[in-house]
């Protein structure tokens, strides 16, 4: 593989929204500095240049969002409003994130080096996820209970109230529209905290909110670490719900804590995805497939098919196949067309990923890469002769590095691929259609692409994961038990 791609410095994006002072909270409509008039700076992956400064909240910021958050969810303009008002701001904020899609898109690729078309996809799905969520306020239903004559039983499913939505730095804009989308269509307000390493989209959506008829308050954004503002978040009395996209060590640091008031909690966490190659699959789709299960994103995704398990007979074919496709990954800055993987986020997370690479062949693992690692570029790699019991195989990498191993039967595949503390997600490749709903039934994973990877969907089903890989759904109808309560009435007539 030859050097990354590159973009000369002229012609790559500069935003307005990068200039001027540093990037101040959000909190009931309007902008201030944080208290503490501590602030950090995000960079550019691809470039280590620093992008903007950007509030770094503490303690007192935290209370001063959650209480205009409360205000606001007590507060009629947003309290009393019809189901059908609440759809029309919803879809208002799709229609604005629509109008500014390209400036989010280009906004994501800076922050966490995304291609420029992948971040553009996740915007735009995010948008769709938006109008989905419009459609629920008029459709959120009680119950009315058997009961004898003299009484009238019945249910509401009424908000929680304040939600803290804490989300990763990998996929900014959609993992914010996955959190708000569901909170605002169930009438709950929220104080939003994007990850330090990709704070300005979530920033950006922030004034462009503030062109809607969202009351003021119903939203606010605060940023800065974990270690800080987001523990300060998750303490929080006054915060009702925490909804967190991220590490396993962070996700139970905030089970922990939520016990303490018995917080609702929905976490969606870290994933070891097997990929499941059956003899009699089209193994060129497969190998397609299952590159970008883990090479799509540099590997950055709690989704990724990281452990690939190929069945005896076709090994050595198929894995061919897959060095092939991994050369088809071009490295590259993120604005490039033909760049296919950008760089990791973070000098930081590069240096995990590459200590992955020492610990696989301090443990008798066989590498098999299409180039050189440059400056926080790092291309496909394939890990071969490794054991279950191998770290590489065991723990989450969140690189673009996978490994290949063999099985021999259904029954055996199924083993393999429940041989996890994970269970997020899993991908299974074959023609029979016995053998894929019998893979699909035996693994324990809260989602199974079937001769795919990675299908997203805007809202329709729901999202999240078995054993360690999180709690709670995103999406689908169980989203509605994430953000509501069930209350009882029952009337004597």
């Amino acid at each position: 593989m030859s050097t990354p791609l590159t973009v000369d410095p002229a012609e790559r994006p500069a935003p307005a929204f990068l200039h001027g002072p540093a990037k101040e909270l959000l909190i009931d409509g309007a902008w201030t500095a944080a208290r503490s008039g501590k602030t950090f700076e995000t960079f550019d992956p691809a470039t280590g240049k620093a992008l903007a400064s950007v509030a770094s909240a503490g303690a007192e910021d935290i209370d001063l969002a959650v209480a205009a958050a409360r205000r606001a969810f007590e507060a009629p303009s947003w309290a009393d409003i019809t189901p059908y008002q609440r759809s029309r701001i919803l879809l208002q904020i799709a229609d604005v994130l629509e109008a500014h899609a390209g400036e989010l898109a280009v906004l994501d690729s800076l922050d966490m080096g995304g291609p420029l078309w992948m971040t553009r996809w996740l915007v735009d799905h995010s948008v769709e996820v938006f109008r989905h969520y419009a459609g629920w306020p008029t459709k959120i239903y009680g119950q009315t209970a058997p009961s004898d004559p003299s009484t009238f039983n019945y249910t509401l499913r009424q908000p929680l109230g304040v939600v803290g939505a804490i989300t990763a730095w990998n996929g900014p804009v959609l993992q914010l529209a996955w959190k708000l989308g569901p909170a605002l269509a169930t009438g709950n307000t929220v104080v939003a905290k994007p990850a330090a390493w990709s704070p300005l989209s979530a920033l950006r959506i922030g004034e462009l909110l503030l062109e809607t008829d969202l009351p003021h308050g119903v939203v606010n954004i605060v940023t800065g670490d974990g270690a800080v503002t987001g523990e300060a978040l998750t303490n929080h009395a006054g915060v009702d719900k925490i909804s967190f996209t991220g590490s396993l060590a962070v996700g139970k640091r905030i089970l922990e804590v939520s016990a303490k008031d018995l917080k609702r909690v929905t976490l969606e966490l870290g994933g070891k995805s097997p990929t499941i190659v059956f003899d009699d699959a089209d193994l060129e789709a497969a190998a397609k497939g299952a590159v970008a299960g883990f090479a799509q994103g540099s590997g950055e995704g709690c989704v990724a098919g990281t452990r690939i398990f190929v069945q005896e007979s076709v090994r050595e074919q198929f894995r061919e196949l897959l060095l092939r496709e991994m050369k088809a990954y071009t490295l590259g800055d993120p604005f490039h067309p033909d760049t296919r993987m950008g760089p990791l986020a973070s000098s930081q997370h590069f240096q995990r990923v590459s200590a992955y690479l020492d610990i696989a062949r301090d443990e008798g693992g066989t590498l098999e890469t299409v180039g050189e690692s440059a400056g926080l570029y790092m291309p496909p790699t394939l890990i071969e002769n490794v054991g279950a019991d191998a770290r590489v195989v065991r723990e989450e990498i969140f690189g673009p590095v996978a490994s290949l191993m063999t099985f021999a039967d259904t029954d055996d595949a199924i083993a393999q691929g429940n041989d996890t503390i994970y269970g997020l997600s899993a991908s299974v490749w074959t023609t029979n259609l016995e053998r894929a709903h019998r893979t699909a039934s035996g693994l324990r994973a809260g989602t199974v692409w079937i001769n795919a990877y990675a299908d997203m969907s805007a809202g329709t089903v729901p999202f999240g994961g078995f054993k360690q890989s999180g709690i709670g759904r995103e999406h689908g109808i169980e989203v509605l038990d994430a953000y509501t309560e069930t209350k009882t009435v029952m009337v004597h007539l």
